[in-house]
């Protein structure tokens, strides 16, 4: 037989009561320190959720009607250590052992149409506290010390259901914190759930009003979606919603219309897929990619942003998107940095755009050992992640040619391996340093060592080890070629001619 709700409620519960087991001792403790002052205290949110969806929490968040001072007082006499950083928004943070608290005292606060903070006041009930919270699934609480189960808005019945509902109007949830809509995509691909054709309908029409929220406070939720075990659902409810156009334009943008008579691949669609062939390539822990990788999976769904931009149709229908791969670093690093995404990520991701043709650049002839030295040079620490994207990138229906294109890349990695166990393939550096080279040429530290610090790199890259003494005699000849070409022959080249080395 089928089970009924009431099914779904009790399993659900057993799942919390096994998962809160280890839990109970510190619960119960501190619930009756609390119970002892005359207050109410309860578990909740997330770590209520995850227990009845049979999942560990990392998180141990409380409320409480004790004002803050009050709360300071409680935890000071029961914590090995407290601090107050969240104290003006009612959040006082604890370590018990190894287990760290957050009691935020109950909140009923007040948003301005035009402001990204709320203003903060304090509430009265636990069940008032409940309501202001984003989505009934959050919206539970466990009473400590005697685990009482409050459900006021059915978050048990639809986390049965997997849906996320808000427990007041979406309308009213949305407007006092815009960033909820956000957060809807982003449990939408970690949790698996489906938002609530209401709650769409509101995230659609008011879509706008997550301009409000600082880029900082975006970023962080569309991280959280893109490691989510499944991002795509919720890149598509960014999409479809209009929010995606506010926060990655980039992204909806790749939804280029497509006629009868200029047809080419469906770039949005391809890239989830790649997005999601990517995460397929994640390594374990000890792996050189471990998942969930950030840097790999906006590389990911970033790395044809520049179609739109470079789109050319051609003589006789064709479509072409003439070195898309440049202005999509270009425009990745422009989206990173107004999302406020650190320096390093933002230039890993970029390169990792700009670099994803460059194997499709050698076509079906063999790799000269070469252009091999270069392909892991221009990757440098980035290989392991530019192999994963570039074999994500191969979406063909067509399995003779992904087979084809599969066996090419497997020839490469081959090729790599084979090359860096004759070489220092991952620190190509010339066979003569700059002091060598000022010795040689008898020249003094300046612009010239650069060069031909530069131009034996490439002799490097192109021939391999050549070893000291033919480097020095065609530094030396390159020397001298740089020196005829500026008329400046008598220049000293440190008492040798090339014809002496």
């Amino acid at each position: 037989m089928p089970q009924t709700p009431s099914d779904h409620a009790t399993d659900a519960r057993r799942a919390a009561a096994a998962r809160l087991v280890p839990l109970q001792p510190l619960l119960a403790d501190l619930g009756a320190v609390f119970a002892a002052a005359g207050h109410r205290l309860a578990l909740v949110g997330g770590p209520v959720r995850d227990a009845l969806l049979g999942r560990d929490s990392p998180d141990l968040d409380f409320t409480t009607d004790a004002r803050p001072d009050e709360t300071i007082r409680l935890l000071s006499g029961w914590a090995d250590a407290h601090w107050e950083i969240g104290k003006a928004f009612g959040t006082i943070g604890a370590r018990k052992g190894d287990h760290v608290v957050e009691v935020t005292t109950y909140r009923a606060d007040v948003y301005r149409h035009e402001s990204r903070k709320p203003e903060v006041a304090f509430g009265d009930t636990l069940e008032a506290d409940l309501l202001r919270r984003d989505f009934t699934v959050n919206a539970m609480a466990l009473e400590l010390p005697a685990l009482n189960f409050v459900d006021p808005y059915g978050g048990l019945a639809d986390l049965a259901t997997r849906t996320l509902r808000t427990p007041g109007a979406p309308e009213v949830s949305f407007g006092d914190d815009p960033l909820r809509m956000m957060r809807a995509a982003r449990f939408a691909a970690q949790l698996g759930f489906t938002v609530a054709p209401e709650a769409v309908a509101a995230m659609t029409a008011m879509a706008d009003r997550i301009s409000i929220v600082s880029a900082e406070r975006v970023r962080v939720e569309l991280e959280k979606l893109l490691l989510a075990p499944d991002p795509r659902p919720g890149l598509e409810l960014l999409v479809s919603t209009g929010l995606a156009e506010r926060v990655l334009p980039e992204l909806p943008a790749l939804k280029l219309e497509i006629d009868e008579h200029h047809r080419h691949k469906d770039v949005y669609e391809h890239s989830l897929i790649v997005l999601e062939q990517a995460i397929a390539l994640e390594d374990g822990p000890d792996g050189p990619v471990p998942g969930p990788d950030l840097v790999l999976r906006l590389a990911a769904i970033l790395h044809d942003i520049g179609k739109p931009a470079t789109r050319r149709f051609e003589a006789g229908g064709g479509v072409s998107f003439h070195h898309h791969e440049m202005e999509g670093a270009k425009l990745t690093t422009r989206r990173m940095r107004a999302l406020r995404f650190d320096k390093d990520t933002t230039q890993q991701v970029s390169r990792l755009v700009q670099l994803h043709l460059r194997f499709h650049g050698y076509g079906d002839g063999a790799w000269t050992d070469s252009a091999v030295r270069r392909y892991v040079t221009d990757a440098g620490p980035l290989l392991d992640r530019l192999h994963k994207l570039t074999r994500s990138d191969c979406t063909t229906r067509n399995k003779r040619k992904a087979a084809r294109l599969a066996s090419a890349y497997d020839d490469l990695e081959l090729r790599i391996a084979q090359l860096r166990e004759r070489e220092e393939l991952d620190a190509v550096r010339p066979d003569l340093d700059g002091n060598q080279i000022m010795e040689i040429l008898g020249i003094p530290a300046g612009r010239d060592v650069g060069r031909a610090w530069q131009f034996l790199r490439e002799l490097r890259l192109d021939r391999g080890r050549i070893g000291p003494d033919e480097a020095r005699a065609e530094l030396l000849a390159w020397w001298a070629r740089e020196q005829a070409a500026s008329g400046d022959v008598g220049a000293s080249s440190g008492g040798e001619t090339p014809g002496s080395a």
